[in-house]
């Protein structure tokens, strides 16, 4: 008994002088220590709301109350969080790509830096949610409500906001190229510096919106209601402004060379 304690103390002795990190050691080492993995299971058990960098890809959150659950740099990828309940949660550099986010309540949450390219947020509400930085390449945003919401250097190419509300948010910076906005409204949303270039804007809602230096080229903004807005230095080169309302718009320095203008004529 006594020779098999000592053989099993050498042992310890021996892992732990070859252990290549000392930390590590010290975490198996310590009784009930919770492992990662642990943590991801009682996470998925509804055990606990805290479950920062966890494996929890393809994972089924579907109608889950995870309200101020903290995910920050959890790997989410092919989640299901179909109307879950997800207010003030925390997924900062969290990788939510290709995950269903669909009628989800985010309502002051944090996706700063978050990955949610090929992401469905169909009628997902994100007001005051914080996105700034996040990816959202080709998303699915369909009606999705984003008032107030902060998407500053957010990049959303090609994404999918058809009806979507974005009244009051702040997109300075951001990238939505290709972006398709019909319909959607931007009222007295923040815009400058954003690029705008070939986003489909039919019938957008840009009343009093900040566009203040905006790339706008040959974006389609047929029927736009962009009264009082802001487009100082914006460039609208070849973009289609037919019927588009401009009455109150600033459009000192805008860039306007082939414009279709509301009067169908193309400027100079």
């Amino acid at each position: 008994m006594i020779r098999d304690t000592m053989n099993v103390r050498m042992i310890r002795r021996r892992c732990f002088r070859v252990a290549v990190s000392p930390l590590l050691m010290l975490c198996l080492w310590l009784p009930g220590y919770p492992t990662l993995a642990q943590t991801a299971d009682a996470f998925l058990a509804g055990h606990t709301k805290a479950c920062p960098d966890c494996a929890l890809e393809r994972a089924p959150l579907k109608r889950r109350d995870l309200s101020e659950a903290d995910l920050s740099g959890a790997n989410l990828v092919g989640a299901v969080l179909h109307r879950a309940r997800l207010m003030r949660a925390k997924f900062t550099n969290a990788n939510l790509t290709d995950a269903n986010l669909n009628k989800t309540d985010l309502k002051n949450a944090s996706l700063a830096r978050a990955k949610l390219e090929r992401a469905m947020l169909y009628e997902a509400d994100l007001s005051a949610a914080d996105l700034s930085g996040a990816n959202l390449t080709e998303a699915k945003m369909q009606k999705v409500r984003l008032v107030r919401a902060k998407l500053d250097g957010a990049h959303m190419p090609e994404a999918i906001l058809t009806g979507a509300r974005l009244d009051d948010a702040s997109l300075r910076g951001a990238n939505l190229s290709a972006a398709n906005l019909v319909e959607a409204t931007l009222r007295r949303a923040n815009l400058e510096g954003a690029n705008l270039n070939n986003a489909g804007l039919v019938d957008a809602a840009l009343r009093e919106a900040n566009l203040k230096g905006a790339n706008l080229s040959e974006a389609d903004l047929f029927g736009a209601d962009l009264s009082g807005a802001n487009l100082a230095g914006a460039d609208l080169s070849e973009a289609r402004l037919s019927r588009a309302i401009l009455t109150g718009a600033v459009l000192d320095g805008a860039n306007l060379r082939g414009a279709l203008m509301p009067d169908g004529s193309v400027h100079d």
